[in-house]
């Protein structure tokens, strides 16, 4: 045998062996009522891909999986809800999908599954309520009109529970239903998800601990962790498996910022570049801890993590979030002093808040809490008889307006000092900013902008050692406390 031969066989065994080692699912789809060009969204776990588009109403995808998978499917096109569909894979398994509309979390789903037989009876026994959420979201509703019909399918989901086998879908679904306690204030079926949680937590079978945990932490949660308390420790794990401790963190007397996120989560992803520059102008004063949601697998092998460059750890014990978030959704931010208290909480992610908190502890003239909203900060002050002229700059995307009030007001003396005067904004109107905050040529940060501008108020009675910017008493309105004079 020549060489050539033994070459060619080899490199034909190892072909078969990675063969061998791929498994995979598929799954095939159709409705006459899907326009072409949808885009097919899928995935396993939390993280997923375009992988495919919609072709006369047909789309089709594999996807690998070692052993019973729970994967989903979502629809981007006109007409299909912002949703997903649960489908189970196993390998070697071909899955079809079809309905005759585009309200595909309603579709049938052909498998030999139980696994999907279970979330079949599951949707059908919310059918209802599953399509006025639907309608709701296809007409962009807003929160309040969503919630109730959110609680509404949660309890229905409740209801047929504890009827269905003890399997994968019947603990997602209860899963499910029990992380909506975190985002829902005085959540109003709270003693059935008790009874539920109890129910099935003595019939699951094994292998499902880990979902049991996390379903009994929001039933039952930790305090959470508020602004101005002192922070608690808690145990994470880096890239290469090995554990550590939040107070880690704290080694050099800085602040640390917890960057709660997650692969797929857009706005985590929009963030980066910002907090990246922000971080550089602010090392010395200020460590990032990026804390991933994702399972340590997935957020192991993900490019966006590797190329961290601040503190990357993972959530893995699920413990540090149940302890800091007020809210299940992500991004979500905490800054902490150096002397371990909490000092701001953020969810999702505004365009200058980091420029604006790196300005801030690196030290501009007056000393000041804008913790309210970072974005917004004053440079200057100058207070004397005949008025106080304060200095601001406002960090935003250049297509976000921002607006001050004529009923803005400086607070010092226990009385209220008001505008007169503004020089570089417009009151009462939108206002866009358009000087670049920073020379990178990165496309979120070539649409950072700053405005400088003054404000004027009534002088002083007496020169106070500090003073509060109001913009109005109104909701929302920009706050800055405790601005030093000294």
């Amino acid at each position: 045998m020549n060489k050539k031969n033994i070459i060619t066989i080899l490199l034909a065994l190892l072909t078969s062996t990675g063969l061998a080692q791929t498994k995979t699912a598929t799954v095939t789809g159709y409705s006459p009522a899907l326009k072409d060009g949808t885009l097919v969204l899928a995935g396993t776990g939390t993280i997923g891909s375009v992988v495919d588009t919609v072709k006369a109403g047909h789309f089709a995808y594999t996807l690998p999986v070692e052993e019973l998978t729970e994967s989903f499917l979502c629809l981007m096109g006109e007409g299909c809800p912002n949703m997903s569909i649960t489908i189970y894979l196993k390998p070697d398994l071909a899955v079809k999908v079809t309905g005759n509309d585009c309200l595909y979390p309603l579709w049938k789903v052909e498998s030999p599954l139980p696994e999907q037989r279970t979330e079949a009876r599951i949707t059908e026994h919310c059918r209802d309520v599953l399509t006025e959420y639907m309608q709701k979201v296809l007409a962009n509703k807003p929160w309040a009109e969503l919630e109730p019909v959110e609680i509404k399918l949660a309890k229905k989901q409740m209801d047929i529970l504890p009827a269905l086998p003890m399997d994968a879908a019947t603990i997602g679904k209860l899963l499910n239903a029990s992380r909506i306690v975190k985002n829902i204030k005085d959540f109003p079926h709270m003693e059935q998800l008790k009874k539920i949680e109890k129910f099935v937590a003595d019939r699951a079978p094994k292998g499902f601990e880990g979902q049991l945990a996390e379903i009994h932490s929001y039933v039952y949660p930790p305090r959470v962790l508020q602004v101005g308390e002192e922070a608690e420790d808690a145990e994470l794990v880096d890239m290469q498996g090995q554990k550590h401790h939040l107070f880690e963190a704290f080694a050099n007397g800085k602040y640390v910022l917890l960057d709660f996120w997650g692969i797929g989560c857009g706005p985590c992803m929009m963030s980066e570049p910002e907090m990246k520059e922000a971080y550089e102008k602010m090392k010395d004063k200020l460590e990032i801890v990026g804390i991933n949601q994702n399972k340590i697998s997935e957020w192991q092998e993900h490019e966006f993590s590797k190329r961290i460059v601040w503190t990357n750890w993972n959530n893995a014990m699920q413990d540090i979030s149940r302890k800091y978030c007020d809210m299940g959704a992500i991004p979500y931010y905490i800054l902490i002093s150096p002397d371990k208290r909490i000092v701001w909480k953020g969810m999702g992610y505004n365009p200058g808040w980091f420029m604006g908190m790196a300005d801030v502890l690196n030290g501009v003239k007056h000393k000041q809490d804008n913790s309210a909203n970072f974005s917004l900060l004053i440079q200057k002050v100058d207070a004397n008889a005949s008025s106080t002229t304060v200095s601001f700059r406002y960090y935003g995307h250049k297509d976000y307006w921002f607006r001050i009030v004529k009923e803005s007001y400086l607070e010092a003396n226990g009385k209220k000092y008001m505008l007169t005067a503004a020089d570089g904004v417009k009151l009462d109107e939108d206002n866009f900013s358009q000087v670049k905050a920073t020379e990178s040529t990165d496309e979120s940060l070539s649409n950072l902008c700053y405005t400088d501008f003054t404000l004027t108020f009534e002088p002083f009675d007496t020169i106070p050692t500090t003073f509060n910017f109001k913009e109005g008493d109104v909701e929302h309105a920009f706050v800055i406390r405790n601005v030093s004079l000294e």
